[in-house]
């Protein structure tokens, strides 16, 4: 009998038997809201016309898990999507992309991968005072003391390079971390202090595929009373 393929996988995307699938078109494997079956927002996102200038990168401040299967990550996201509707009265989930631990990347806010896809930003709920003009990226797990995981640092920077691509951005300066915008630990000590390794290994990644290509995995929550880390 046969091996099911991921909810959302084509036929064509399956990876080879031990082996990782390679991107195409610069375009990571992003799982759309109907993938993780996200319910409905209270209204649409606002869409912008244009691009935002920074990207921004959270962590969950939640437990790092060792469960790196798909039905986690679903379910990741149903449970931010939950903490902010119920919990901070949001219209939807705040950031536009999350990152399992086990590098899987979904879509996050209503609108987001569409508005990608056109150079547009559909408007978050990730940074307070910076939403008109950025897009964050939320990572599982808490890494005030703990490393990241390299599945998940590798669709870090992948995801990175495709929105520095579509929306034509640099690196250096279009990465950040939630910090540098409020008064947070978010990112967490560690991921933070690596995120000039991320700009760099982004900026090699828009110069040229990494030897052997990339790939999309095989297969935060935010607490109550911190959304943000």
């Amino acid at each position: 009998m046969a091996d099911e393929l991921p909810v959302g996988m084509r036929p064509d995307e399956q990876p080879i038997l031990g082996e990782r699938a390679v991107f195409r078109a610069d375009e990571p494997r992003v799982y759309t809201r109907e993938d993780w079956n996200a319910r409905p927002p209270k209204r649409p996102a606002e869409v912008l016309n244009r691009a935002p200038d920074r990207i921004v990168v959270h962590h969950t401040a939640t437990a790092n898990s060792k469960d790196r299967s798909l039905a986690h990550a679903f379910a990741l996201s149903r449970k931010i999507q939950k903490w902010h509707m119920q919990d901070n009265g949001w219209d939807d989930a705040g950031q536009q992309l999350t990152i399992s631990r086990g590098g899987i990347v979904m879509e996050g806010r209503n609108r987001s991968l569409d508005s990608i896809r056109a150079g547009n930003l559909a408007v978050g709920a990730q940074v307070l005072h910076h939403n008109d003009h950025t897009i964050g990226i939320e990572n599982e797990g808490t890494y005030t003391k703990s490393g990241v995981p390299k599945r998940l640092w590798e669709s870090l920077v992948e995801v990175c390079a495709w929105l520095c691509e579509q929306y034509r951005l640099e690196p250096a300066e279009a990465i950040v971390g939630h910090r540098d915008y409020n008064a947070t630990s978010c990112p967490g000590d560690r991921l933070y202090k690596r995120l000039p390794e991320l700009r760099r290994d982004v900026a090699k990644r828009l110069n040229g595929p990494p030897k052997g290509g990339g790939g999309y995995p095989e297969t935060s929550i935010f607490p109550p009373f911190d959304p943000f880390g």
